[in-house]
C-alpha cells in the first residue's frame, strides 16, 4: 500500500472529524457526570448549612451586656422549728400553805401627826389575805418590820434587839385582817443592844413597814 494513501486531503479530514467526535463525546459524558454530582450534593449541602445555621440561636444583644449570675445552692440547714410554748397552769393553792406576796395587802396608819413631849407615837399595822384560801404568814417583828427614819438617818427599827420569839406564824383567813399595834418609846435603836439608847430629838420623822415582797405607805409625823 502506498504510504501516501492516508495523506490525501479527504482521508485527513475524515480522520480529524472522527477524533473530534470522540473528544466531544468524552466531554459530554464528563459534563453530564459533573452536573449529576453537583445537583446531588449541592442542595443537600445547602440544606445542611441552613439547618446548622438554624440550629444556632442568634444571641440577644440585651442579654450580652448583662452580668452573668451564678446561683450556688445554700448548704446551711433549714432552721428547726421550735415547739410552741405550752401554757403551764398554776396549781391551785391549798389551805394552810405559806401566803404569797400577791395574796397579801400590808398597810400602816399613825394615830397622830404631832406628838408633844412625853407622848409616844402609836401605829396600827394590818395584814390582809386577799387570796381564795386560808394561808399562813410570819408577822413577827423581823418579818414584818417597822422602821422610823429622819432624812437619811435610820432612827429606830422593830427588828433591833428583839426579845422573846422573833417568829410569829399566823393563819390568815380570806378577808380577815391581822391587826397589830406598835408603840415607839421615842428612843433610838441599833445593833448594840447593851448601849444606852439615846432619846430622839424633836423633828420630823417617817415610819414605814416592810415585809417580804411588801411595803406599806409612809406615815409622816412630828415630835415636839
Amino acid at each position: 500500500m502506498d504510504p501516501d494513501t492516508f495523506r490525501s486531503d479527504i482521508g485527513v479530514d475524515i480522520y480529524w472529524r472522527r477524533r473530534m467526535a470522540a473528544l466531544v463525546g468524552v466531554l459530554v459524558v464528563v459534563a453530564v457526570v459533573a452536573w449529576a454530582c453537583s445537583s446531588t450534593s449541592g442542595p443537600d449541602d445547602v440544606r445542611e448549612r441552613n439547618t446548622s445555621a438554624a440550629g444556632q440561636e442568634t444571641p440577644d444583644p440585651l442579654l450580652a451586656v448583662l452580668p452573668t449570675v451564678t446561683v450556688i445552692p445554700s448548704t446551711s440547714a433549714s432552721p428547726t422549728p421550735t415547739p410552741a410554748a405550752t401554757k403551764t397552769t398554776a396549781r391551785p393553792r391549798r389551805p394552810g400553805e405559806p401566803c404569797a406576796s400577791p395574796q397579801l395587802v400590808l398597810s400602816m396608819e399613825g394615830q397622830g401627826t404631832v406628838y408633844p413631849p412625853g407622848i409616844r407615837p402609836r401605829f396600827v399595822l394590818t395584814l390582809v389575805n386577799v387570796g381564795k384560801v386560808m394561808c399562813t404568814a410570819d408577822v413577827g417583828p423581823r418579818a414584818m418590820e417597822m422602821r422610823i427614819t429622819s432624812g437619811d438617818d435610820r432612827v429606830w427599827s422593830s427588828s433591833d434587839c428583839v426579845s422573846g420569839e422573833a417568829v410569829n406564824i399566823r393563819e390568815l383567813d380570806r378577808g380577815i385582817p391581822y391587826v397589830k399595834e406598835l408603840v415607839w418609846d421615842r428612843r433610838r435603836s441599833g445593833d448594840d443592844c447593851t448601849a444606852d439608847r439615846a432619846a430622839a430629838l424633836p423633828g420630823t420623822y417617817v415610819a414605814v413597814v416592810h415585809a417580804p415582797g411588801l411595803r406599806s405607805r409612809k406615815a409622816v409625823f412630828h415630835l415636839r
